[in-house]
This record gives structure tokens, sequence and C-alpha cells, in this order.
């Protein structure tokens, strides 16, 4: 604390990133991130760009990527933004288009920089509780609200909401933007985006680093009406004119080009993940269903907190989460099947 901060440090509760560990030989299970590498072809562009031409600004519109991702959903450039991970776009919308003056709307058990965003740009929320199935029931999001948002699929949950379910709630909210966060979609659920040319209200945002595999190249995109892309435009553009690098754009620009590599590596997490999920229920566990690259899982007779701990000691890190109804439930980032073979493994010695 000093006395040089202005007053909204002093009320902020920063968001607190999965443990990246300095240790070697673990296996990490707590990020999220894609157990396999990206195409080649996005190394191939990453090697091609990187050259002389770093000493110039990149596009500060980053046109290719624009376009690429435009085509690849069959939209219009006019429908695209880009910018440093869906984190940095989530951010920018909450700033332009979720501050009104009713409450923000979103599930009490979400993404929790959700809050944090709130704190940051002074929004007023307030969350809606999922049901005993930790599911989204879009019907109690009916009544007053300035804006909702929500991921889908759901996390830390990994539940998914029907794409039938969704333009219900757009139906019954034409005056409030629904942004449909989109990180894991690509593993097991149907894209919000085909709904944008019939609801000028719904913003989907998507992220490459998990389904892409690029965490490290921090690139995320919203697709939506025009408008609500040009009031996100005006506020990078009053942030941050060049959020995008010459290589970031070239190498996710490359990504939508090799849609055959794209769909084996998420078939592969999916299938690792049908897998762990049957693995986990057969040592006693309650597991979720999940469409995401990650399970969220409870066992009755033992503690979240040290079975984490435990796993931890056996050289596997999972996430674990305090918060009020979750806190006896681990999530697991689906890994190769060996990453998964060793945390079972590992959870066969610890519930002994």
């Amino acid at each position: 604390m000093s006395r040089f901060w202005s007053p909204i440090v002093h009320t902020l509760t920063p968001y607190v990133p999965g443990e990246q560990p300095k240790l070697q030989n673990l296996v990490k299970l707590n990020t999220n991130e894609n157990p396999y590498g990206p195409s080649p072809k996005v190394l191939a562009a990453l090697h091609d760009a990187n050259n002389d031409a770093l000493r110039l600004y990149p596009d500060p519109n980053a046109d290719q990527l624009k376009d690429a991702i435009a085509t690849y959903h069959g939209l219009k450039r006019e429908h695209v933004f880009v910018g440093n991970g869906s984190d940095e776009v989530l951010a920018h919308a909450f700033c332009a288009l979720l501050k009104h003056d009713k409450p923000l709307l979103f599930p009490d058990i979400s993404y929790s920089f959700y809050p944090v965003y709130c704190g940051l740009y002074q929004i007023d929320y307030r969350t809606v509780p999922l049901n005993d199935a930790f599911e989204i029931d879009v019907a109690d999001y009916e009544g007053d609200a300035g804006a909702i948002i929500f991921p889908n699929p759901n996390a830390p949950t990994g539940r998914l909401l029907p794409l039938a379910d969704i333009e219900r709630l757009l139906q019954r909210q034409p005056d409030a933007v629904v942004v449909v966060d989109e990180a894991y979609i690509d593993f097991g659920g149907d894209s919000a985006c085909t709904l944008i040319e019939r609801y000028p209200n719904l913003l989907v945002v998507q992220t490459l680093s998990k389904s892409r595999s690029l965490a490290g190249l921090r690139v995320g995109f919203a697709l939506g009406h025009p408008q609500l892309i040009e009031a996100l435009e005006r506020v990078k553009n009053s942030f941050n004119s060049y959020p995008l690098d010459r290589l970031a754009i070239a190498g996710a620009s490359a990504s939508f080009a090799d849609e055959a590599y794209f769909r084996a590596s998420c078939d592969k997490v999916i299938a690792s993940r049908e897998k762990l999920s049957a693995a986990m229920r057969e040592l006693g566990f309650d597991v979720l269903p999940s469409a995401a690259n990650f399970v969220f899982a409870r066992h009755p007779q033992h503690d979240a907190g040290q079975l984490a701990a435990g796993l931890r000691e056996h050289g596997v890190i999972v996430r674990h989460f305090k918060a009020p109804r979750i806190d006896q439930h681990l999530r697991i980032s689906i890994g190769t099947d060996a990453e998964c073979d060793a945390l079972i493994a590992a959870l066969h010695t610890l519930l002994r």
C-alpha cells in the first residue's frame, strides 16, 4: 500500500491465475493448456515472420488475422475484433458494453476474474446461482439486466449450455448485450457465432490459447454485430493502438489454415477426457459432464484440498478452488494419455 496509489487501487482484489511451476518433471494439469503443440503451419509462419520486419510496427488493425477469422466463421471483417488473449478482449467488453444503470448478470460459479473486472471498471453486478446440477438456467436471467455474460462451456464446471437455450435468452433479453465466453467451445459444443447475424445484442468471445495450442502467443477475438465491434475498437484505440505483434498475427492467422490438425488435436483431447472421466468414476469420484478440456470432480469420502496436496507430492498439479459450493471439487486439465495415467496412478495410491 502506498500513498501514491489512486483511490481505486485500494479497492481492487486482483485475479490470481493458475500456478506456473518452476519445478521440472511435474505433470501439470492445472491451467487447461493444450497438451499438444500448435500446427506445423503455425510454426512455419512464425519462422517466416521472424525477420528484419520486426523493426516495424505491426498492422494496428491486424486485418490479416481478422480476415482469417471472418472467413473461417462465415462472417465479414467488420464482425471481428482481436486482442491479447480473450482476457483483454473481455476487459474491453466490460468497459465498452457491460456497464449500464442496471446490473450485469453472470453465474455465481464462473470465471473468478469477472468480479475483478467489475471492480476495475466499477460495474454493478449480480451473480445468478447455478442449479443443483451446476447448470445455467436461462430462465434465471429474465427480468432487469444491464447486460449478461457467461462462459460456455462454463468454467470451472465444464457444463455446456445448448445453443437453443442461448437463442431463447437472446430473444427474451433483446435490450441487453449478451456475451458468450467460448474459451472451450471447440471441445464439445456448437458456437453461438451462428446466431450473430440474427441477434445484434450477441457478442461471442473466443481464444486461441486452448484448442489451437497458442497460449504463449496471447491471441483472442470477439465476433458480433459491427456496432458492438466498433465499441470495442474505440476502447482498444484509446488504450493500445498495436495490441498484437507481427509474430502473433502471423501465427494466429496460420492456425486457421490447418483444419485437419486442429480437428485431430481436439479429438485427441476429447477422447482422453472421456477416458479420464471413466477412470475417475471407477475410483468413486463424482465427475460432472464436461464439454471442455478439463473435468470437474469431487470424491465423497476425501477432502479436495488434501487430495490436491497429495497429488502434488506425487508430482501432479491440479486446481483446487476454495469458493463456496465448489470447495470440495478439483478441476483437472486434460493432458496426454500418459499424463492422465500418471494422475490415476497417484489417485490409486492416495485413495487406498
